[in-house]
């Protein structure tokens, strides 16, 4: 519910699995816990292994990757496992992962991928074509196991692994997603076992079989996690012996360790405010990473919880249902005045769905369309809908009762406070009240549909499907009891009608304009009102970390990639050899040439390419 990912912020992130209290994660070493007693220096353990440890401000909602969907969470199963592809670092095109190539049918509805032969699974088996078949076919047969990534796989018809290294996917119809399916792929041999995928969390035994470059070796909600070194990756151990995430609730706490030296890296959540970034720059031994964000800000009107079977559910308030009063309340937001007053200027402002980072899939309203600022036109609006002001200058319902909205707010993310305050100020003056709800775990009441609006921002992957596929009503709980893929219950027909023909659409160029087609409807419909797209605001010790990959390597962000390159590329501050270049954002950029593996793309792979991006929440 708001993450990157995704798949996905997310990030606020849709938490798909309700637990009873979101689970928070990470621990470093400098933190004194049961499974670490005692407290130390980030950069090197006792025993001499070099540690990189990274403050988030995010818990983590599963580890396990058939449920989860938040940034820190889908970040953390990108180190544990391997994807068929990847995605380059440099400019995001489909890169081999665990497939080496990948064609289609000259019908393009049977697809062929030739899995590698020299990846092997943590507890030393062979992970195989078996592995990956048994993974798709478990989410096409058992809902749970779908309760993440089930919409890379609703078109499949038939998924079979005819060799270790070979796997054949049949379609129902052509799907544009083929090079870009973000699903984890387990073992079989361990997830065979697991009797109720909607309840298990894989966190409870460890170390946990993988085969990317990390191994989770330790995991504490609400304190950390703890990543080891895959010595035998296929494409090379990572410099870090170890990687910890570290769960700080205070976001000043963590940039004060920072200075500390107590933790290597800290990304806030996900990003650090202009306040905490302008604190740091100057720092000795720091160096700050602002670049353009994958991710969008924005607020999310409830528009009436429903299931599939039709049952509503929640409590939202009536009156959002007006796409009048929708549109009078977003003429009451001031984009520019949150850009420059709560981001500082280190940030966009918000039009469509999709940042402008992804300029294939970006789009913006015409000037005549564009809901700008204009609270006298949203006081005519409401006006208009029949929500007029009583004696005491309060706009009231149709059961005469003054309208106050509840709003929900991540209570670990300043900006949702701040823009609150806003929200309060300017729809009081248009006789509205305004209920600010900041939560540690704002799932419960979201899922539940008690809200009537609520802060939400997801992470967007170079392929932006994900994103898209949570507003389609497919995406909708089966009933009000079970637990659903939808973002925020939107529910449409005609953005379902483009949502299908995008997906089949091979050509990129027709694509990308069905996908603007749906982010039009998207902004005319007034559930989803992007407010901004923040910047990626980071900060790293330069004395504990001599170099790390950006992405996109020009202006990109380290924390939330789409793929493991920073952690898996970051080199200790103490190791010998020179640096790479930097980005122009300043930060060390160190690649290693077995990240720019080319070979085998085949034909799909211009197809694929894509200006820039990122992931989901």
């Amino acid at each position: 519910m708001g993450t990157n990912d995704q798949k996905r912020s997310l990030p606020h992130g849709l938490r798909l699995v309700a637990l009873a209290g979101a689970a928070a994660l990470t621990l470093t070493a400098g933190l004194a816990t049961p499974l670490d007693p005692a407290p130390q220096q980030a950069r090197a353990a006792d025993d001499g292994k070099k540690v990189l440890t990274v403050a988030v401000a995010q818990s983590v909602d599963s580890l396990s990757p058939f449920l989860a969907v938040r940034l820190l969470s889908t970040s953390i199963h990108r180190l544990m496992y391997e994807y068929l592809t990847n995605y380059d670092p440099k400019d995001n095109h489909a890169i081999p992962g665990l497939a080496t190539k990948w064609e289609p049918s000259p019908d393009k509805l049977t697809w062929t991928y030739t899995i590698r032969s020299n990846s092997t699974w943590s507890d030393g088996e062979q992970a195989t074509a078996q592995d990956a078949a048994w993974t798709f076919n478990k989410m096409m047969t058992d809902t749970g196991a779908a309760t993440a990534n089930g919409s890379y796989v609703g078109n499949f018809k038939k998924v079979t692994a005819p060799s270790p290294t070979k796997l054949v996917i049949e379609l129902k119809k052509p799907q544009a997603t083929m090079a870009a399916l973000d699903v984890p792929i387990v073992p079989k041999h361990v997830w065979e076992k697991v009797s109720d995928f909607s309840e298990f969390n894989n966190d409870k035994s460890f170390p946990v079989v993988g085969n990317g470059p990390f191994v989770l070796s330790g995991y504490k909600a609400d304190s950390y996690v703890r990543l080891k070194a895959n010595k035998d990756f296929w494409r090379g151990s990572p410099k870090f012996d170890e990687l910890v995430f570290r769960y700080y609730k205070d976001q000043d706490a963590a940039v004060s360790a920072l200075r500390k030296g107590e933790v290597s890296f800290v990304a806030g959540s996900p990003s650090l405010t202009p306040a905490q970034a302008e604190s740091l720059k100057g720092a000795d031994d720091i160096q700050v990473n602002d670049a353009p964000g994958r991710r969008f800000y924005a607020l999310a009107t409830n528009p009436g919880a429903k299931a599939k079977n039709g049952k509503k559910f929640g409590d939202g308030h009536p009156s959002l249902l007006d796409q009048r009063v929708r549109n009078a309340l977003f003429r009451a937001v001031d984009r520019e005045a949150i850009i420059d007053k709560v981001f500082r200027g280190h940030a966009v402002e918000g039009e469509g769905y999709i940042p402008p980072r992804f300029q294939d899939y970006y789009w913006k309203p015409s000037a005549d369309r564009k809901l700008a600022y204009d609270p006298a036109e949203a006081a005519r609006l409401l006006d208009q809908a029949g929500y007029k002001k009583n004696g005491d200058g309060k706009r009231v319902g149709k059961d005469g009762k003054p309208i106050t909205y509840r709003v929900l707010c991540h209570a670990t993310d300043p900006n949702d406070k701040a823009v609150g305050k806003y929200l309060q100020e300017w729809w009081g003056e248009l006789g509205i009240g305004v209920q600010l709800n900041c939560l540690d775990n704002v799932t419960d009441p979201w899922l539940a549909g008690k809200y009537d609006l609520a802060f939400d921002g997801w992470s967007v992957n170079p392929d932006p499907d994900f994103v898209l596929s949570i507003h389609t009503c497919g995406a909708l709980p089966a009933t009000p009891e079970e637990t659903g893929a939808t973002d925020n219950f939107i529910c449409d027909k005609k953005y379902d009608e483009l949502y299908a023909r995008q997906l089949t659409e091979y050509d990129p160029a027709k694509r990308a304009d069905i996908v603007k087609q749906m982010e039009s409807r998207l902004y005319d419909l007034g559930y989803m009102n992007v407010m901004a797209y923040p910047n990626a605001v980071e900060a790293f010790r330069t004395d504990q970390i001599k170099s790390i990959t950006t992405m996109p390597a020009k202006a990109g962000n380290i924390y939330g990639q789409d793929g493991y390159w920073s952690w898996w590329s970051a080199v200790p501050a103490d190791s010998g050899g020179s640096s790479d270049n930097a980005s122009s954002t300043g930060v060390v950029v160190g690649i290693v040439a077995g990240v720019l593996i080319l070979g085998g793309l085949g034909a799909f792979a211009a197809m694929r390419r894509r200006a820039t991006a990122e992931e989901r929440e």
